[in-house]
């Protein structure tokens, strides 16, 4: 055991964080509607599967296994899981609202009841004990009517339904929710549009057309749900959330470190520019020149980008990238998401993702001194395999290093200045991942009895790691 001499600040908000299209189920329960996550089959194909011919955003039971319609049944159990969280003592428990259980369709007028009612409860069980809420409005959870039938954000029609969505859950939960997020990891439409925008490009179209007017859209979007926010709880904190990851160059050839330059201010900066800056950079507007890409602004659209601006930058950080010009196909590294040539320095985890604890300070410093806004680090984590012994212990070491590495460079960031609130690290019970619909990929100090499969009894059992992440918050980082 390693004792820290970095203090965090007073008041730092610790947690655990989730998604609710992964964790909730109840697909089909409270008047619910279908979103995107719901039709994507299980397994690691899963975001290739929408690009096959055929694909009609339906659900075939014959052909897929679809693991996020029950999930871990956080619907019926969140009581469980949240005396679990106040007993790790957490302060703040990042989460999501399911847009189709509050508008079904993503089109109706009024919002639905059910829906609604579900997370008055989930939020008072969370304040009796204790736990702040950090809600996402939009976390990869499309409603499939909106992509079906406009496209998904490709339509400047979902604008007007994400705000009277968002006004809808702020006006109700406005005693309840203090902390607040528009859209989840919303530059990962540079890699896998499907999850935050909608849909995919086709064969034959403009794809960078289609995905940076689909990110205009979304900025338009988030300016009026940040709008909204100030009129009705001026005394809430609304940010933004990106997926961060520094780019390194492969070498010191001015070539390379020009085109990781670039991939960075595209892929880490263009977002948070936007919504922090109120602008589009100049380094865009080169790259739509020589892309030709012309964007469809309406009157008013960059005034109230800039007027709106967010109050924080919420990020998830996994893994840094390593880039150089010329890479070849083979070179590219496998299991990671974000493509990248492999880091000799680094070691990688179960699913191919590179573990850099380092990159956690360097991007931390890199956010904060471009935007001198607070930030808050809202997905970090560990993806692997855990075997149960037979005495049931779960001996997850490896977590526990992982964490306890990016919690130390969390304190480091601090020590150079940087302004960090909080951090809930990525699926703090067993959930089914995103990218590619396993429950065997775990990331939580909780590990629930649910398989690949279909199997399972969804018993929730503590790991090691439950425990040396309580003894972490209760120290405030001091105990590690």
């Amino acid at each position: 055991m390693s004792v820290s001499n970095k203090r965090f600040p007073e008041g730092f908000l610790w947690g655990g964080a989730t998604a609710a299209n992964q964790i909730e189920g109840g697909f089909d329960e409270g008047n619910k509607g279908l979103n995107i996550a719901d039709v994507l089959p299980g397994g690691k194909g899963r975001l290739k599967v929408v690009n096959e011919p055929g694909f009609n955003y339906e659900i075939d039971h014959e052909k897929h296994r679809y693991p996020n319609h029950e999930a871990i049944d956080f619907y019926h159990r969140y009581k469980e899981d949240i005396a679990l969280f106040a007993e790790m003592g957490f302060k703040v428990f990042r989460m999501s609202i399911a847009w189709t259980r509050i508008f079904p369709n993503g089109t109706e007028l009024e919002p639905n009841e059910e829906g609604l009612a579900f997370y008055d409860r989930v939020f008072d069980e969370l304040h009796k004990h204790g736990i702040e809420p950090v809600v996402t409005i939009s976390h990869y959870e499309m409603p499939v009517n909106l992509t079906k039938e406009y496209g998904g954000w490709r339509s400047r029609d979902v604008i007007a339904f994400f705000e009277r969505y968002a006004r809808a859950i702020l006006n109700r939960y406005k005693d309840k929710v203090k902390y607040w997020m528009t859209f989840n990891e919303i530059n990962s439409a540079m890699h896998f549009p499907i999850m935050s925008m909608g849909f995919t490009t086709k064969e034959g179209e403009h794809h960078y057309q289609a995905i940076f007017q689909a990110f205009h859209h979304q900025f338009v979007a988030s300016s009026l749900a940040v709008k909204a926010c100030r009129e009705i709880i001026p005394d809430a904190e609304i940010g933004c959330m990106i997926l961060a990851a520094p780019v390194y160059s492969y070498d010191s050839n001015p070539e390379n470190v020009m085109h990781a330059l670039q991939k960075e201010q595209m892929f880490n900066y263009f977002c948070a520019d936007v919504h922090v800056r109120g602008e589009y950079p100049a380094y865009a507007q080169r790259f739509f020149k020589e892309h030709d890409v012309k964007l469809e602004l309406h009157d008013g659209d960059i005034e109230l980008i800039k007027e709106f601006t967010v109050d924080y930058i919420g990020f998830s950080y996994y893994m840094s990238i390593t880039e150089k010009k010329d890479k070849k196909p083979e070179e590219i590294i496998a299991g990671n998401v974000l493509e990248g040539v492999k880091n000799p320095f680094l070691q990688a985890s179960d699913w191919g993702w590179e573990i850099d604890p380092t990159g956690l300070r360097i991007i931390l410093n890199k956010l904060y001194y471009r935007y001198q806004v607070p930030l808050f680090v809202v997905e970090n984590g560990l993806g692997a395999n855990d075997k149960v012994e037979e005495d049931g212990s779960i001996n997850d070491d490896y977590r526990i290093d992982y964490l306890r590495s990016h919690v130390e460079a969390m304190a480091e960031a601090i020590e150079d200045g940087v302004d960090l609130m909080g951090y809930t690290s990525w699926g703090c019970i067993d959930l089914v991942s995103m990218s590619t619909g396993e429950y065997s990929k775990r990331y939580g100090f909780i590990y629930v009895d649910k398989h690949d499969d279909g199997s399972g009894t969804l018993e929730r059992k503590k790991k090691k790691s439950f425990h040396w992440y309580k003894k972490v918050i209760a120290s405030n980082g001091e105990n590690l």
